[in-house]
């Protein structure tokens, strides 16, 4: 249960990580857009960092 847990906010984390990048180097860039993904991604990360401790 754990490990399917992480693996979907692994996969979550990284699909943020491809929108803040396509975000970023997009010409007419929304930077209210790319600092909302950029707190949703430190959530995530703490987020999976729990479940790891958890996990041992």
């Amino acid at each position: 249960m754990q490990t399917s847990h992480l693996n979907a906010l692994n996969e979550k984390h990284e699909k943020l990580e491809q929108s803040i990048h396509e975000e970023t180097t997009h010409p007419a860039r929304n930077t209210v857009l790319i600092e909302r993904l950029k707190k949703e991604k430190l959530h995530l990360k703490e987020k999976i960092e729990h479940v790891k401790k958890t996990c041992k």
